[in-house]
């Protein structure tokens, strides 16, 4: 701590004597980084901005203090010109589906577009750019299923990949921003891009997850990287069967209870998704069996994060469960309890629309 205060003194001193030494700036800016004052290092990285204002690193950092004072929309702003300097590799989409659509998000969704980076999702819900990949789906009819389908229409298909967002983990309330707590600690699946250059990058962070440690210890959660469009689409039944049924008419329940309080009525929806998906060109592979599904559902013993934040007064969610009776319905596949799934959510949401909190 006094050697960190020295040094703060230090390069204070030296953007004294010379204010546009944007190194020394940026020195002091990561030791407030380290001490966890926020305040100051935003600060210290503006006056950085002002002298080199096309150093896309300093932007980058700029828009990770204004997320730790969560400042959204700075945030948002000084990302935008990140990619407008085109500093990523890889655009990681890891929000929920409906909230691309604020405003603040729908332009820099647009910069990235035009930017030509490549996208991974991790969303539950396939972006339309990837599900344009795949020759078997009239993406013209799956558009109802999104809040605003539109935003993805600048998107190149094929610089967009998807990644099955696998683990169940949330965020403690008490905790920072990025800590994570897992209760489910599976692997993230993603599909190759099919660019040599960009598989090979995907193939580059796998490895690099393998050899990272904890406080000496494997991270729990890795990435797998498959030649397959569908593997991630195995979840797909999982949301059905469990974290979508746990929003009832009579409140949220838990993904175990949803699963496991009528066995054969679950089994019978899982099946038939993994179905739909296999119709679509899965391999029978690549799909989770029934049974090791319902065994991990024994310990989820919490709403999914869908009922609570339809329960928490969300009128909008990701509807994957939409998704698929739109898949299967340009299939001419028909499931009653999906569309008993579709309608109940339908309602509940209505209700959260009409009563707001």
């Amino acid at each position: 701590m006094k050697k960190s205060t020295q040094a703060i003194q230090f390069y204070k001193k030296a953007v004294h004597e010379d204010p546009l030494l944007e190194k020394g700036w940026i020195a002091i800016t990561e030791l407030y980084i380290n001490k966890k004052n926020f305040n100051k290092a935003l600060y210290n990285i503006n006056k950085a901005i002002e002298i080199d204002d096309q150093n896309p690193q300093y932007w980058r950092k700029l828009a990770e203090i204004n997320l730790k004072l969560n400042l959204f929309e700075e945030a948002v702003e000084a990302f935008e010109n990140c990619i407008i300097l085109q500093d990523f590799d890889l655009v990681i989409l890891a929000m929920q589906e409906p909230q691309y659509s604020h405003p603040s998000l729908t332009d820099l969704l647009s910069r990235i577009a035009r930017a030509k980076v490549a996208c991974m999702s991790i969303m539950n819900m396939p972006p339309l750019p990837y599900l344009k990949r795949i020759s078997s789906l009239d993406c013209s009819k799956l558009t109802e299923a999104f809040l605003n389908p539109e935003i993805w229409s600048e998107f190149d298909p094929s610089l967009m990949t998807l990644c099955s967002p696998d683990p169940q983990a949330y965020r403690p309330p008490e905790e920072d921003p990025n800590v994570l707590h897992v209760g489910l600690p599976t692997n993230f699946k993603v599909s190759k891009f099919n660019n040599p250059e960009l598989d090979r990058m995907l193939e580059n962070i796998s490895a690099d997850v393998d050899a990272f440690r904890v406080d000496g210890k494997e991270v729990p959660v890795k990435l797998r990287v498959f030649e397959s469009l569908f593997v991630p689409f195995a979840k797909w039944a999982m949301l059905a069967t469990g974290n979508y049924r746990c929003i009832t008419q009579a409140g949220p329940r838990s993904i175990q209870s949803s699963v496991h309080s009528n066995i054969a009525q679950s089994e019978s929806i899982y099946d038939f998704v993994n179905e739909l998906v296999v119709t679509l060109g899965a391999d029978r592979g690549d799909m989770v069996p029934f049974a090791k599904y319902s065994t991990a559902a024994e310990g989820l013993r919490n709403p999914s994060s869908a009922a609570r934040a339809v329960f928490s007064g969300a009128i909008n969610i990701e509807r994957v469960d939409k998704l698929i009776k739109l898949t299967a319905d340009s299939l001419s596949m028909h499931n009653a309890e999906i569309q008993e799934i579709v309608a109940v959510v339908d309602a509940e949401l209505g209700t959260q629309s009409n009563h707001p909190a």
